[in-house]
């Protein structure tokens, strides 16, 4: 009976919650990358340079960085219906607002607003999960989550490309209607937050009440049974060593990640490809990636194992990135652009489930934030490097090497981690 209640209150608050932040995040990622789409035909519009478009491109993070702490801080206190609707509906207007850059220096100013605008988003429902969900069942609803960024490419990218053909119409340019057709969901979805978001299981009035006292209850436990070990405070949690080395690893994840979504619609349409054939081939990657990362984060939850699940996956994403350098046709690069949208997506679910095993209350807050602001600067300095090292070389392939040495890092970290950690819990030997 309590197994089949379980079961039921899981059911239904999954169906409530997940498809909704899916949505939201897939807006978001849309958001975040439909630069490396713009960049197609805006760069040669404003006489942007890969190493200023890169530099922009990744500023966004800096933003990011400086706010996400204070952002994930203030949903933790004012809850996530109030502070997520306040993220998306601020980041939709700084991005529509990116139709009307007129050079580096808007284009700068305007990427980093929108670190500032979006910080918080990404932690901030990570952590809203750990309020809904115990923790042997995150991973796999955390890449539901997450599954959004992938989709995003997916069916964003055809939509990118069409976009760009609207060249012209009421005397903008494709790029223009890009940003303006791309923002106007997050607007809209911030105010949808403010009527469908329950900040807690104790809000919750579509659960009966057997329901919502089982879910109140079960989450209370998880909580205490983790009050003797886990870290509370916010300095806790900003301090923590285990926090700074899943930034870090984090880091090579994120130089990953937006290195697809930031260059790899240049790096296909150097083969001469139109800008709405990008759009489609661009999806193939990503749409393989969704599957596989579910999957994968299943087969974590089924285990128990976190560390080898993000190890190997970054180590595949970094072979991918070289194969990608070495290419020499548009299928070898897909090829190689699969791995990557594999290993990457496939990385990120069990490497999130890791912070909230050692982290509660506002600990989490705050070391999920450091974990994310200083992962993502990953997002700035992989694609600035890409950029600056295309400058001077006319290539992608140096940058593409540089970020798989982080990806390889990455990995090595993962394991050291996990390494300390389980000769911390082993218990010292006895002397007499």
């Amino acid at each position: 009976m309590a197994a089949e209640l379980e079961t039921r209150v899981l059911r239904k608050v999954a169906l409530r919650i997940v498809p909704f932040i899916m949505l939201l995040y897939f807006v978001a990622f849309i958001d975040r990358v439909n630069i490396g789409f713009a960049a197609l035909t805006m760069n040669k519009d404003l006489g942007l340079s890969p190493s200023v478009f890169g530099f922009g491109a990744g500023i966004f993070f800096w933003g990011y960085f400086l706010f996400e702490v204070p952002s994930n801080l203030a949903l933790d206190r004012f809850g996530a219906r109030i502070w997520i609707a306040r993220v998306m509906i601020s980041w939709g207007l700084v991005s529509g607002a990116m139709a009307f850059v007129q050079g580096a220096v808007s284009f700068y100013a305007l990427r980093f607003l929108l670190g500032v605008a979006e910080a918080g988003f990404f932690p901030g429902i990570i952590l809203y999960l750990s309020y809904w969900f115990p923790a042997r069942q995150r991973a796999a609803v955390t890449a539901l989550f997450m599954a959004a960024a992938p989709l995003s490419t997916v069916l964003g990218s055809p939509v990118s490309g069409a976009l760009l053909q609207m060249h012209g119409l009421l005397g903008l340019k494709g790029w223009q209607w890009l940003f303006l057709v791309e923002a106007l969901p997050a607007v809209l979805l911030g105010f949808v937050v403010l009527g469908y978001m329950t900040d807690r299981p104790e809000q919750a009035r579509w659960l009966t009440d057997e329901e919502r006292n089982w879910l109140v209850q079960a989450m209370n436990a998880e909580r205490t049974g983790k009050a003797a070990v886990a870290s509370h405070s916010i300095w806790r949690g900003l301090a923590d060593i285990r926090v700074l080395a899943l930034s870090l690893v984090y880091f090579g994840t994120s130089a990953g990640l937006y290195t697809l979504g930031v260059w790899a619609p240049q790096i296909i349409k150097q083969f001469g490809l139109s800008s709405f054939a990008v759009g489609f081939l661009n999806a193939v990657p990503a749409t393989v990636a969704v599957v596989v990362m579910i999957l994968w984060a299943r087969h974590s939850d089924r285990t128990g194992e976190r560390t080898w699940h993000v190890a190997l996956a970054c180590l595949l994403s970094a072979a991918g990135l070289a194969l990608a350098g070495l290419a020499t046709g548009v299928i070898a690069v897909l090829a190689a652009l699969t791995l990557v949208n594999v290993g990457i997506s496939s990385s990120k679910p069990p490497l999130w489930s890791m912070p909230t095993m050692f982290l509660s209350g506002s600990a989490a807050a705050a070391g999920i934030a450091t974990i994310n602001s200083i992962g993502n600067l990953g997002g700035f300095v992989g694609p600035a490097v890409i950029g600056w090292i295309k400058d001077r070389t006319g290539s992608f392939d140096g940058g593409l090497y540089f970020v798989a040495g982080l990806l390889v890092i990455s990995a090595v970290l993962t394991l050291l981690l996990s390494r300390s950690q389980r000769a911390k819990a082993e218990p010292a030997p006895q002397t007499h």
